[in-house]
């Protein structure tokens, strides 16, 4: 069966115990220079530290998807990575296939050129034909903002689109933009999408200290490759407290 369902930001989920922050972590398997080892050997990390899901290239997706089954990490991967100019219809095929393959989160770029256009009746079109198709198939769909190229208004502008079309999930970044996820954005996010709409921060995340600090603003997921530096530094630092 499909498995939908998603964190509030507002929960409990919030409360940093090692299960809760590693089912907030996306692992992220994306650089275009992977290797299928390094591909497969992330995936089986990903599964080992129990995240929410490993987030891996298209082509991997049927792999990976072999490599999860019966847990309870989620495959996801990307839609019109990373600049979003692909036609609406490709975008369509990409997820169809996608989803066919065995991915349970799609994690999908917006068209930049169309919202720096303010050309927000294409990008609402376009988000809302991708959404119901998600939906439909029963998975989740994230709306990936790069908002390193964005202003505030425009940031806000897609905040009401993605409220609009229903999105699971607003995300800050690529983590292939000029820069990534800031404390300030997951604020703006958090305050301007609806409570329907969780918050993932991405791009630039290499610590726990960051993860916490985006935590506490609003993120419920976290997408970064360096999850296990992260998981490993929180188990280090309870370990400390306790002694």
């Amino acid at each position: 069966m499909p498995r939908r369902g998603r964190p509030s930001s507002r929960s409990s989920d919030r409360v940093h115990s090692s299960i809760s922050l590693a089912k907030s972590i996306d692992h992220s398997l994306l650089g275009p220079n992977m290797t299928d080892r390094e591909l497969e050997e992330g995936s089986l990390l990903g599964l080992r530290y129990d995240v929410a899901s490993v987030c891996i290239l298209p082509y991997f997706v049927k792999r990976l998807s072999e490599l999860l089954r019966g847990s309870t990490v989620r495959t996801s991967t990307t839609i019109g990575f990373p600049h979003g100019g692909q036609a609406t219809r490709a975008k369509l095929v990409e997820a169809e296939t996608a989803i066919d393959d065995g991915a349970e989160e799609l994690d999908v770029v917006v068209n930049i050129s169309k919202v720096v256009s303010d050309d927000f009746g294409y990008v609402a079109g376009e988000l809302g034909a991708i959404t119901r198709l998600v939906h439909d198939r029963g998975f989740i769909i994230k709306v990936i903002f790069e908002t390193a190229y964005l202003d505030d208004s425009r940031k806000k502008a897609l905040c009401s689109i993605v409220g609009d079309v229903g999105a699971d999930y607003a995300k800050t970044s690529t983590g292939f933009g000029p820069s990534g996820a800031t404390l300030a954005d997951i604020e703006l996010l958090r305050a301007h999408c609806p409570e329907t709409v969780a918050i993932k921060a991405s791009g630039g995340i290499r610590d726990l200290d960051t993860v916490l600090a985006l935590r506490a603003r609003g993120a419920a997921r976290i997408g970064t490759s360096r999850t296990r530096e992260i998981l490993d530094a929180f188990a280090d630092r309870g370990a400390a407290t306790r002694t």
